[in-house]
């Protein structure tokens, strides 16, 4: 009996350390019971859609989703590796257990398969209904630049669309109808971006609506967050009444020295709105506005 625990024992080190790093069985030393694999907490319907993603890309970076969707059977017959596959299941049960909100702790916490959990917790909340997509579009709709900066505003408003896009999946299609209904939905977000900007950007955003065919949303944030960029510079570097004139003064001098010293326009950038060269769409005057220095050239005349 003796010679066979001395078997036993270094057959269990030696299967278990053997497993190889891209076998879901396999557990590193950070793979624990109080990791926390996404900041987000499942509350219910209303953000089932977003965790799940998040979850089940971190159950694939660990290589454990097969504990979730059935694809990592449990052997039967090899008893090391049945004991492996019950402390692997632990663990993705308790990532998912940490991941999910108080409430929801309690319905979960006496459950024995990571994969009962995940099932219940789909057929539960993975719901679409009218209030869920209804609360979607209001945030949507409501969503303005406030005291946020540009940038913040629209990676807000990028996340919502995705989350909008990803909850009303709608049927793919090759057909003319997709480009068409693609350029529409381009449309709408671009409405929506530009409706909720703080109106001290009103005159930008009405040269960037003046524009055929209209930008794209990307564009146009571009456009905006260059203008941002710009007058945050000019704020902070210039002192006393007239600072902003007098930046923008500066900065259109220095661009002309630059193109006096250089060799000219770069001849690989022509502006898709006034078809000069030397530009980008991003950095049009026509777009943005003229400087003062840049607006008293074009009145004259001059080069």
């Amino acid at each position: 009996m003796s010679g066979g625990d001395d078997d036993t024992g270094p057959s269990k080190t030696t299967q278990v350390s053997s497993l190889d790093f891209g076998d879901p069985l396999y557990l590193h030393a950070s793979d624990t019971s109080t990791t926390a694999l996404v900041s987000l907490k499942l509350k219910g319907t209303e953000n089932y859609n977003v965790w799940s993603r998040a979850m089940t890309l971190a159950l694939q970076t660990k290589n454990k989703f097969g504990f979730v969707d059935g694809s990592c059977i449990k052997i039967q017959t090899d008893n090391v590796l049945m004991l492996q596959w019950d402390r692997c299941n632990s663990v993705v049960l308790s990532w998912i257990l940490n991941s999910i909100s108080e409430e929801l702790f309690y319905g979960q916490v006496f459950a024995k398969s990571a994969q009962t959990v995940w099932e219940e917790i789909k057929e539960t909340y993975d719901k679409i209904d009218g209030s869920v997509t209804f609360n979607l579009h209001q945030k949507l709709n409501s969503l303005t630049q406030g005291n946020s900066t540009v940038s913040d505003y629209y990676h807000k408003l990028n996340a919502l669309w995705k989350q909008f896009d990803a909850l009303v999946k709608l049927p793919t299609c090759v057909c003319d109808a997709n480009k068409e209904f693609k350029t529409h939905d381009d449309l709408i977000k671009l409405m929506q971006f530009l409706m909720g900007l703080d109106e001290s950007y009103a005159s930008v955003r009405s040269n960037i609506l003046l524009i055929d065919p209209l930008l794209s949303v990307k564009t146009a944030f571009s456009i905006l967050s260059r203008e941002e960029s710009l007058r945050l510079s000019s704020h902070s570097s210039s002192f006393g009444p007239g600072r902003n004139q007098n930046s923008a003064f500066l900065v259109s001098k220095t661009f002309d020295n630059k193109r006096r010293i250089g060799n000219g326009p770069n001849p690989n950038l022509k502006c898709t709105k006034c078809r000069k060269l030397g530009h980008t769409i991003d950095r049009c005057y026509e777009i943005v506005g003229y400087p003062l220095g840049g607006l008293k050239r074009v009145i004259l005349n001059l080069p």
